[in-house]
């Protein structure tokens, strides 16, 4: 049982020192390939796995649809602003009302006007979280369609170049990047190319 154990261990050093062997052995130099990016050619190993980025800030900053996006978005919010702001004004005149008339109220009026007020205070309350969730509704859409535009030219944009992954880099999420895969240049130049023809 002991010598079988033996042949076993030996053979199976044998096969791990030839596949060892001929893993190290094979000759071949690496292959490289040119890479051409928005900041210069670089010659970088060639293999099945290549990523570049952007700078996702660039895009925010740059890109014409995200402009007209963040107009659109700021028009919406100043508008929900002044609505929930004249019901703001109508509920501190109607305060300033009934706080004139309360000397001259009878029980019921007052209890009437508690009523008013509360009633009053709902709405305002119902009609900001309403506002609110239709915002966030249109902001989440609007985000949803500029990602979408993006997503689509980089499948168009990648048929040609062949990266696995194409990155949108942030502060703090990587932390080393080579310029020489930076696509943000290339990316602007023809995502507001397409969004003008629109």
């Amino acid at each position: 049982m002991k010598n079988a154990s033996l042949i076993l261990n030996i053979v199976l050093v044998v096969a791990v020192a030839v596949l060892f062997y001929l893993h190290f052995s094979s000759g071949k130099k690496a292959e490289t390939t040119k890479v051409v990016s928005s900041t210069g050619t670089a010659s970088v190993p060639a293999g099945d796995f290549r990523i570049a980025y952007f700078e996702m800030d660039s895009i925010n900053a740059s890109f014409a649809m995200v402009k007209d996006v963040k107009t659109e978005l700021g028009k919406e919010e100043e508008r929900i602003n002044n609505e929930l702001t004249r019901l703001q004004k109508t509920y501190n005149e109607k305060i300033t009302q009934y706080q004139g008339q309360s000397q001259s109220m009878s029980q019921v009026e007052s209890e009437k006007a508690n009523r008013d007020v509360l009633q009053l205070q709902e709405r305002i309350r119902s009609t900001k979280q309403e506002m609110d969730q239709k915002f966030q509704d249109l902001y989440m859409r609007k985000m949803q369609d500029v990602k979408m535009k993006v997503e689509d030219y980089l499948k168009e944009y990648n048929k040609s170049k062949g990266y696995t992954y194409i990155l949108a880099y942030e502060p703090g999420f990587i932390f080393y990047r080579d310029s020489t895969y930076n696509i943000t240049g290339d990316l602007l130049k023809g995502l507001n190319g397409l969004y003008k023809k629109k």
